[in-house]
């Protein structure tokens, strides 16, 4: 008898690369990967790594939910940026009488309300969501410096002195990305996404310190931090110095690009499990 086929992993995708590197840590464990992609978010290069896909708008939840069921999914993987800045922009969303309802019932629209009512209902319908690193434990970060570019003084300061406000930042569900200079907070994440908050801080001048955080209560089926030489980028164009972020929360993707990425553009890249103490700089 032939060996039976590992019932297949649902993937609800948005941008970025994390969905890819789920779709194919699925595929070397020899699981089919039934996707749903979002159109003007997720990467095409999708297709050729699943077994089906159906685009549809990230607001028809009911679609979405039957997609998946027909498939025969009992597990999923939300993984990818989801479109933010558009949360009221029915021709983008396309909202369903189903995603209308739990709008509704949500106290605020904060990303883990919006996605803690999607989870229930996935649920409520015999899909459980996965933590998102479950599949890919190797991206999650590690303790310690990542490349050649050694830490100064000042960013050890600057480190010390934002962490722990990323961490107040992150815990009232602003945003997960804090941006200081000097030890001053130059930019906070907000709904504009990483990269936006690190360019904002980049017309205030050179030398910056980028911190990106998890939230002291993250919920690991959605939104960990992740970075990338996307992020490195967004970096180099803001002549930013330093980009810390939470070892053991964090997804690392392209790491070999990210740091020969680094490394040529001078700036450090530190995995932080306990930030230095204010002072000891």
């Amino acid at each position: 008898m032939g060996k039976a086929q590992l019932a297949p992993l649902g993937l609800i995708a948005g941008g970025g690369g994390l969905p890819l590197e789920i779709a194919r840590s699925a595929r070397r464990r020899a699981r089919p990967v039934v996707a749903v992609a979002l159109p003007g978010q997720t990467d095409p290069a999708l297709e050729a790594e699943v077994s089906t896909l159906c685009w549809l708008h990230p607001a028809q939840v009911g679609r979405i939910v039957e997609f998946l069921r027909a498939a025969g999914v009992r597990e999923a993987v939300l993984a990818g940026k989801l479109p933010k800045l558009s949360l009221d922009d029915p021709a983008l969303l396309r909202p369903d009488a189903l995603a209308l309802e739990l709008l509704r019932r949500l106290s605020d629209r904060h990303d883990a309300s919006i996605l803690s009512g999607v989870a229930e209902h996935l649920a409520e319908q015999g899909i459980r969501l996965l933590p998102q690193a479950e599949l890919v434990p190797e991206l999650l970060a590690v303790a310690g410096p990542y490349g050649q570019v050694h830490l100064s003084r000042e960013q050890l300061a600057d480190l010390a002195f934002g962490w722990p406000l990323a961490k107040a930042v992150a815990a009232l569900g602003i945003g997960q990305t804090l941006v200081v200079r000097a030890r001053a907070v130059i930019a906070v994440e907000a709904i504009e996404g990483t990269d936006a908050a690190i360019l904002r801080a980049g017309q205030l001048g050179p030398g910056a310190c980028v911190l990106k955080v998890a939230k002291p209560t993250q919920d690991p089926r959605f939104d960990l931090p992740v970075i990338g030489p996307e992020t490195l980028l967004a970096l180099v164009e803001a002549k930013a110095g330093l980009l810390a972020f939470e070892a053991g929360a964090t997804l690392v993707l392209e790491r070999e690009r990210l740091v020969a990425l680094a490394d040529a553009h001078g700036v450090a890249l530190l995995g932080v499990a306990e930030p230095p103490a204010r002072g000891a700089a």
